[in-house]
């Protein structure tokens, strides 16, 4: 029970590692949303696990180690975590191109979130650096759908 109580905050710190690991400009935009496609899965798969207050902490964890607005990152994952748990009895037994379509939906509002509010501020980013993320995470995506399930029934089984 110890190990399986330290897999999804583990989970979530190698997500926030990867999402403020330095890299080239270039190669910065082409980086999935680590931390967003982490709580688009446990929101949908497991929500007992996670809460709206995870989502919040980890938003402004995120807001405060990439220098951008305080509560940008916050707001974007709280939205987008209440739209999926509103649905998640339904997402979850749809077939998985169905369900696929659905993340990248909330992807898509949780990118359009953070360029509105870049927008409401005054901060020019570029439509490239909100697009390839959600390209990038969309590739990801059917790794960690694939690979997270056996890791939990795995870490069950070892108990």
């Amino acid at each position: 029970m110890v190990k399986r109580n330290f897999l999804i905050p583990s989970l979530f710190l190698v997500a926030i590692f990867l999402s403020i690991l330095p890299f080239p400009a270039t190669l910065k935009s082409f980086l999935p949303e680590w931390v967003p496609l982490l709580v688009l899965f446990f929101s949908v798969m497991n929500p007992e696990r996670v809460s709206i207050f995870l989502a919040l902490i980890l938003g402004l964890i995120l807001d405060s180690l990439s220098g951008s607005l305080l509560g940008q990152h916050a707001l974007a994952l709280v939205i987008v975590f209440s739209i999926c748990i509103k649905f998640h009895l339904i997402v979850r037994v749809f077939p998985i191109w169905q369900l696929n379509t659905f993340i990248i939906l909330m992807l898509i509002i949780y990118e359009f979130i953070l360029f509105w509010i870049d927008g409401a501020v005054g901060n020019n980013v570029p439509i490239a650096e909100r697009i390839f993320p959600i390209i990038s995470s969309i590739l990801v995506w059917p790794v960690i759908l694939r690979w997270l399930p056996a890791l939990k029934d795995d870490a069950g089984n070892r108990e």
